[in-house]
């Protein structure tokens, strides 16, 4: 992208600022996964610096006292409330470690939720040099709500449509 994504301004307000709102629809225990210098002396920064979304996620476990934790990132900004909810709420039904979309043959490690238990695969990876979220998902319980199961319930894959790049970021202004 060239720039922080977390404060690019997509209809009025940041990324972030419209992460933590759609976070804040579930639950008001809200933290920002990053750097204190950037986004203040509340966040979370990594244990394992400059290791990507897997770093992030293992210091949002480390700092959390709950067991469920639902991940976002902030260049995802059509997701809706309403699947974060059914998100959760199967998280809490199924009682795996993962709960994680899979769409257009991805997971989206980075819209799901985790069970605080996950920092023990974490963590080992991390240690090892291994920065990648997807392989230990065959070393846990994950629900894997597949794309057509989104599609029966009347939820818009595109909602995971992430900003990468300007032109993606173009796309998302038009969009709205």
């Amino acid at each position: 992208m060239g720039r922080d994504k977390a404060l690019l301004r997509l209809d009025g307000q940041t990324l972030l600022e419209r992460a933590q709102e759609l976070a804040r629809s579930i639950t008001e225990q809200v933290a920002i996964a990053g750097s204190r210098k950037k986004y203040g002396p509340a966040t979370i920064e990594d244990t394992y610096p400059a290791r990507g979304p897997l770093g992030g996620i293992h210091a949002a476990l480390a700092a959390t006292k709950t067991d469920l934790n639902l991940i976002l990132s902030v260049d995802t900004p059509f997701l809706t409330s309403e699947f974060l909810h059914f998100l959760v709420a199967e998280a809490v039904r199924r009682g795996t470690t993962v709960t994680v979309p899979y769409v257009s043959g991805r997971f989206q490690p980075l819209c799901a939720v985790y069970r605080r238990e996950f920092l023990a695969l974490a963590e080992p990876a991390l240690r090892a040099g291994h920065n990648k979220i997807d392989p230990l998902f065959c070393h846990t319980t994950v629900r894997r709500i597949e794309e057509a199961e989104l599609i029966r319930l009347a939820f818009d894959p595109r909602m995971f449509d992430n900003l990468n790049t300007p032109e993606d970021f173009a796309r998302a202004q038009n969009r709205q």
